[in-house]
């Protein structure tokens, strides 16, 4: 986390007294980390710079932390967001924020569901059985790896704070894989299985189907998407609405002096609309699970 704070601490501030044609100032764009820095770098580097390009306006990207967005957009920061979409249900509920597009990867496209996993010689049979059990979810705030487990086990009766005989959280980079792997492996007696990685894992080869069995399976729910601030002019949510669904498997981007396909970079299938109503199972987990904005104690 310190390396991505860093980072955009110098991005930010590199960009601050930057200004693009005509002195109007870069658009800032938020970045969640997804497995690493290098990654989400290489991911969405030549999307940023193609937005640039449709934009005619200098676009300024930062790589952050999930659990640093929050400081970060209390502070007004960015004018817009990538994020997951626990994420920006709750910026939307607490700061404004507007959904722009989903990201379409995988057979469930713009969507993903959250699952419990264990080994497959493992005796658990059902979410009751895991009382007094080591779990490990995936990364904090993942709506899919963290929110959708947690709240499977509240629905079942097992309070992960006082049923469960342990829990952990992955450390450093890609953090979904090292939580399935944890389990396959036996470390841990169940965890967190978000849809998407599954099938990206098997597809790569990382991972057997019959390496584990699905004991529990979440609601679906948006995966990844973009959002602006509400401070971020009408014209322009439109105009960036209107490059991201323009992108296509063709569309290419300089970056470091190279040109790249925009989407196979980004390891998306394209972008499409979201309407608001689709995150409402995100914000019911969230009440449920007692998270932000949610959170009462």
């Amino acid at each position: 986390m310190l390396g991505s704070l860093s980072l955009a601490a110098v991005v930010m501030l590199a960009g601050a007294s930057c200004r693009g044609a005509g002195g109007e100032r870069p658009l800032r764009v938020g970045f969640m980390i997804c497995n690493s820095v290098a990654e989400t770098r290489a991911r969405f580097a030549p999307l940023a710079a193609h937005l640039a390009e449709q934009l005619g306006r200098r676009v300024e990207p930062v790589w952050l932390d999930t659990a640093d967005f929050d400081e970060a957009i209390r502070a007004g920061r960015f004018d817009l967001i990538h994020t997951n979409s626990y994420l920006y249900a709750w910026f939307h509920e607490a700061y404004g924020f507007r959904v722009l597009a989903g990201e379409s990867r995988g057979k469930d496209g713009a969507y993903s569901t959250g699952t419990v996993i264990v080994g497959r010689e493992s005796p658990v049979q059902t979410l009751a059985d895991l009382k007094g059990k080591r779990f490990v979810f995936g990364p904090a705030f993942a709506p899919t790896a963290y929110l959708s487990p947690y709240w499977l086990l509240l629905e079942a009766g097992v309070d992960p704070e006082k049923d469960l005989g342990y829990y952990a959280f992955p450390s450093g980079s890609f953090k979904h894989e090292k939580a399935i792997f944890a389990v396959v492996n036996g470390a841990y007696d169940a965890g967190a299985g978000p849809a998407l990685d599954l099938e990206v894992m098997e597809a790569e080869g990382k991972l057997l189907p019959a390496d584990y069995r699905v004991i529990a399976r979440g609601p679906r729910v948006p995966y990844c998407v973009f959002s602006a601030a509400s401070s971020l002019p009408e014209s322009t949510f439109q105009a960036v609405r209107k490059a991201l669904f323009a992108v296509n498997a063709e569309t290419v981007a300089a970056v470091d002096g190279e040109v790249l396909k925009v989407l196979r970079s980004a390891l998306v299938e394209g972008f499409v609309p979201l309407e608001e109503k689709e995150f409402d199972p995100v914000r019911a987990m969230a009440k449920r699970c007692n998270l932000p904005p949610y959170d009462k104690y």
